[in-house]
């Protein structure tokens, strides 16, 4: 397995994992309408210029390969200002696998490698939202040493109303 900065070649594969894994991680958390409707042109083109628009090492996005090719992928950069405090706070923005990349270990490789990013970034705190209903992901952050810190809100970028909690880390 390797993980490595994403290119812009990259954009159909993180878009590729990024509909599969939302499909199957958010079964019965979010309208299955709205799983069944994602499209991965349209992701495609989001990532695209997500991926080029990179300001390393503030911003970015890694891809985790394996010789079935990309699996997974993670998203970090700054804080939105109305998120962060004084101090430099970065944001892990999404991490991502393929179902049957679960519980392999692989998504545990990616988390650390973005938050060394984010330490090399200069980020002395790292923050991340999450579903405040997705058990699997809040256990999983839990583990890799990310705590709640007691702020909500309800996040409607796709449309539709998702309450998610916030975590944090401090960084080294």
């Amino acid at each position: 397995m390797t993980i490595r900065p994403a290119t812009a070649a990259d954009a159909e594969a993180v878009a590729i994992v990024q509909v599969r894994s939302w499909q199957a991680a958010y079964r019965g958390l979010m309208p299955q309408d709205f799983l069944d409707g994602l499209d991965v042109d349209r992701r495609r083109r989001g990532w695209e210029r997500i991926i080029t628009e990179a300001d390393w090492p503030s911003r970015g996005t890694f891809v985790a390969e394996t010789g079935d090719g990309v699996v997974g992928f993670a998203t970090f950069s700054a804080a939105p200002a109305e998120d962060a405090d004084p101090a430099p706070v970065g944001q892990l923005n999404a991490i991502y696998l393929l179902p049957a990349a679960w519980s392999t270990g692989l998504g545990r490789q990616l988390i650390t490698r973005t938050v060394a990013a984010l330490v090399e970034a200069g980020y002395r705190e790292a923050r991340l939202w999450v579903l405040d209903t997705n058990d699997r992901a809040r256990r999983f952050y839990a583990a890799a040493g990310w705590q709640p810190d007691g702020v909500s809100r309800v996040d409607t970028d796709f449309g539709i109303p998702l309450q998610e909690v916030r975590y944090h880390r401090p960084l080294p």
